[in-house]
């Protein structure tokens, strides 16, 4: 019997990224995937990445005019000048007299915008963002940097970079692309990146924008309550999400919905709920999230207030508290991650080793694939000891 193979139709924005870098001098990728899922971010994932190797272009494509992107500068070509010198009596050369012998023709080129980044005269990457919204004239004008890797008559250097990004033509938000300016890029779809994951040992582990909360900041509530509402990172082109009130969708009236964007918006207000209080706290979440979403975080913060602290954590692991509560569990496993220094590392490890397995497996799962802590962890002994009592985990 034939083995029916089903070819992947999505890619995440770490394997875009890695793409365009691989095959991007040759090929212009044309990104396409839902409202807020991080597309926009994907120049910062290349510059960690590369850092120097390459100067960096982002170009907002819906707010260029056709002189935002080049403006044309009048010369004279091909004009031939004899110079003579001219000298006093006593021989002294006391200027130049200039006679035309050959007239010029006066010519237009065009200048590009300094955005692009070409004054660097280094390797660039341009990324073209919702190229899919720009006036029609703008796009045409795009053209040849999208082919030719040509801005007027100014060519990138070797080796440079372009790509281009737009939301789904079924999100309903204006995204068009007639199709001779298809035909010069490749199109691939970016999926909406996950939360959470279940590892190879069959534990719950960070997915992309989990891993991305985590390294950015974004307040432990919102990472824990991702993992317990996994349909508020669901996709609304998965026919069973119709009656999700946490997503966007393109069919229903919406005032907010809920997207990796937004989720870090709502982060600088989870964070400074004491400040705003309740009702302002819950007014302007539901301005970001949505209502359903804000109501049910709502919840989590309200469990996070009554939680130990971290600096009681390092203050007394021996005798903080532990929570019984899966979720509560969860917000305080990522509050460590976030927060653990050198100094503290043993406090910490000492509190989390009294928490039930599955935090403790959550934790050693986060902290490994933190970019800014899986140093630190890797150099405590008490850690290292884990890890090896418990190399299931990293299997």
């Amino acid at each position: 019997m034939a083995t029916k193979v089903k070819f992947g139709t999505e890619i995440s924005l770490s394997e875009a990224a890695n793409t365009i870098m691989a095959v991007g001098p040759e090929v212009c990728f044309m990104l396409e995937g839902e409202p807020g899922i991080g597309k926009s971010s994907l120049l910062k994932l290349m510059k960690e990445k590369y850092k120097d190797a390459y100067t960096y272009s982002y170009m907002d494509c819906t707010t260029l005019d056709l002189g935002d992107i080049a403006m044309p500068k009048v010369e004279k070509e091909g004009e031939e000048v004899q110079e003579t010198e001219v000298k006093n009596k006593e021989g002294d050369i006391v200027g130049i007299r200039k006679k035309v012998v050959k007239e010029g023709m006066w010519v237009t080129h065009y200048a590009p915008n300094a955005r692009f980044r070409l004054q660097d005269k280094k390797k660039v990457v341009i990324m073209l963002d919702e190229i899919t919204k720009a006036p029609e004239p703008v796009k045409n004008m795009l053209l040849p940097l999208i082919q030719e890797r040509r801005l007027g008559d100014v060519y990138l250097p070797e080796g440079s970079i372009v790509f281009a990004t737009g939301n789904l033509t079924t999100d309903g938000v204006g995204d068009t692309l007639k199709a001779h300016a298809r035909n010069r890029v490749t199109v691939v779809k970016v999926k909406k990146p996950r939360a959470f994951q279940t590892s190879a040992s069959g534990d719950l582990e960070m997915g992309e924008w989990g891993l991305w909360a985590m390294n950015n900041g974004v307040a432990a509530e919102i990472i824990a309550w991702t993992k317990d509402y996994p349909q508020a990172m669901a996709s609304y082109t998965d026919s069973s999400q119709g009656e999700n009130p946490y997503i966007y969708h393109p069919q229903k009236q919406q005032l907010a919905f809920v997207s990796p964007r937004s989720l870090e918006k709502a982060s600088a207000i989870v964070k400074n709920r004491n400040a705003l209080g309740p009702d302002v706290t819950i007014a302007t979440l539901a301005g970001t999230i949505g209502e359903a979403a804000a109501r049910d975080l709502q919840a989590y913060t309200a469990l996070a207030d009554k939680l130990a602290g971290f600096d009681q954590i390092v203050a007394d692991p021996k005798k903080a508290p532990i929570p019984d509560n899966p979720a509560a569990m969860c917000m305080i496993v990522f509050n460590c991650v976030m927060n653990v220094e050198k100094q503290n590392m043993d406090k910490v490890m000492d509190y989390i080793t009294r928490m039930k397995k599955e935090a403790q497996a959550l934790f050693a799962l986060s902290i490994i694939k933190s970019t800014t802590k899986q140093a630190l962890a890797m150099s405590n002994k008490k850690f290292t000891d884990f890890a090896v009592a418990n190399q299931y985990l990293f299997g």
